[in-house]
């Protein structure tokens, strides 16, 4: 089979490799679409590797087209998106179903050979459903939408609340689309491109915030009669951002970081101070698992978009490379600003 192949940083190649072949308990995945990850990213573009030669990508939808001895939720034909983390199901954390926890567990797309290929072999119980209303680019979005879901979750959310959502990337607008699919009061989103802040209207935000107007925190205020937002969504993983969310928080709500941080963070005592005023609840978010494994993360994004009651738009996908083209579309990252949403990889093409 073909696969994009990384050697080394900056060195990601498309070649022959040999077809995987699924062991007992496992399928065989003929893979259509892989979507590029933000921690793809720096797999390929820096030295975040676990190993060389390595065959990432863990966001992928496709076709069962070979079952290994013993499989019997699943059969050859059967349309799947992929579940990317294989826990070890033995220690505490896996035994409590908070398998995102797990220290001693493998992920497919880094630890062992991922989706940038034509086949992937993977347990059956890390792929799930897909209805054949969903195309496979949408399939392919299934990873980030958990995520979404889990990080939601994490608060106590209850419907009928102002709700505020940092950042509009792929897991922001995804956020928007299973707030709206919960019935919040008004959902917020705030960000610095103008046409990012539109999309997420499309997609199901109130209003948009374009945190570059000196006078956005008015605004936002503004919007919730100046009450605050009962719910906080940080999904940027910005410093400035996660100091933002102290400020927009209303008394007693509850806030999640969802985005992941790159960089040291430090408060001022006034800034940190709204903790203990407001009285509000911090949390964070890791990845989207729950028990029984992979959880109601993963069979509501199937049962969700298979009905409907989340929306899929085009606007998504930010472009589409075939496989043969990999090493292109990883250099496109290496542009500021360069990348407007979720790159897919086709392994068909």
């Amino acid at each position: 089979m073909k696969a994009g192949v990384i050697y080394a940083p900056n060195d990601i190649r498309y070649e022959d490799m040999a077809d995987p072949e699924p062991k007992a308990g496992e399928v065989r995945v003929k893979v259509k679409y892989t979507g590029i990850c933000g921690s793809d990213v720096p797999r390929v573009n820096a030295d975040a590797c676990h190993f060389y030669p390595n065959v990432i990508g863990h966001e992928f939808s496709g076709t069962i087209d070979k079952v290994g001895e013993g499989v019997t939720a699943f059969k050859a034909g059967d349309r799947v998106a992929g579940v990317p983390l294989v826990p070890c199901l033995k220690c505490p954390d896996c035994q409590r179903g908070d398998y995102s926890l797990c220290k001693h567990y493998s992920f497919i797309g880094s630890r062992q050979q991922g989706s940038f290929a034509e086949y992937v072999c993977v347990p059956e119980i890390n792929v799930v459903p897909v209805a054949d209303s969903v195309s496979f680019e949408q399939a392919a979005l299934f990873e980030p939408t958990t995520i979404a879901l889990h990080g939601l979750e994490r608060i106590d959310y209850k419907p009928g609340k102002y709700v505020a959502v940092l950042g509009t990337g792929t897991i922001g607008v995804l956020l928007v689309n299973w707030l709206q699919a919960f019935d919040a009061k008004k959902i917020v989103v705030f960000d610095i491109v103008p046409e990012k802040l539109e999309f997420a209207k499309k997609m199901g935000a109130d209003d948009g915030i374009n945190t570059l107007d000196k006078d956005f925190m008015e605004q936002a205020k503004a919007l919730t009669g100046g009450h605050g937002y009962d719910y906080v969504y940080e999904t940027a993983g910005n410093t400035i951002t996660m100091k933002m969310a102290f400020e927009l928080a209303a008394n007693k709500a509850e806030m999640c970081f969802v985005g992941t941080p790159t960089k040291d963070l430090t408060f001022s005592v006034s800034e940190w101070e709204n903790m203990n005023r407001k009285e509000f609840k911090l949390t964070g978010s890791w990845m989207s698992y729950s028990a029984p494994f992979p959880g109601h993360e993963w069979t509501l994004t199937s049962e969700y978009y298979g009905n409907g009651k989340l929306k899929y738009d085009e606007g998504l996908i930010f472009k589409k490379y075939p496989l043969s083209r990999i090493a292109e579309a990883f250099e496109l990252y290496k542009t500021p600003g360069a990348v407007k949403g979720k790159i897919l990889i086709d392994s068909e093409a």
